[in-house]
């Protein structure tokens, strides 16, 4: 059988025109989102105070003892309790050791701790600058291992 066939190209391009175009007119174009007025965002730390968390109360150690150390880089026990103090720290919860040796010579470091709640606030200022960390209060209720230094000023 050779018959011809009819020309398949014209007729299938008359459909799928029949088919695709009153589709289009199906479609929804998406609602615009609602415009909503700018709100204000907080920018700051959450306020210290004795119900801070522990990771509230680090952040504001930090801020404070960094001040410290950017005022003077090594400075000594007595003023970074101070400063620990001005910004709202219980004096009575601190241990910080001596700022000289057993033989009289500047310290190589000096650590201090707050004691908050059953979280120790541990820090270290020395010739390799700042550091600090948190840590379980020790079972002896203190923060610090070994000799510290009576805060008595």
């Amino acid at each position: 059988m050779t018959g011809s066939r009819p020309p398949r190209g014209p007729a299938l391009a008359a459909i799928l025109l029949a088919v695709v175009v009153p589709l289009v007119g199906c479609t929804s174009s998406p609602e615009p989102a609602p415009t909503t007025p700018p709100t204000a965002i907080s920018t700051g730390a959450p306020a210290f105070s004795s119900e801070s968390t522990t990771a509230e109360a680090l952040a504001h150690f930090d801020e404070v003892n960094a001040a410290t150390v950017a005022a003077n880089a090594r400075p000594g026990g007595r003023a970074v309790v101070d400063a620990l103090v001005a910004a709202g720290f219980d004096k009575s919860t601190m241990q910080v050791t001596a700022d000289t040796t057993s033989i009289g010579r500047d310290a190589d470091s000096v650590q201090f701790s707050v004691l908050w709640g059953q979280d120790c606030l541990i820090g270290q200022v020395s010739g390799a600058g700042y550091t600090s960390q948190t840590a379980p209060v020790l079972g002896t209720g203190a923060c610090l291992v070994g000799s510290t230094r009576a805060i008595d000023w």
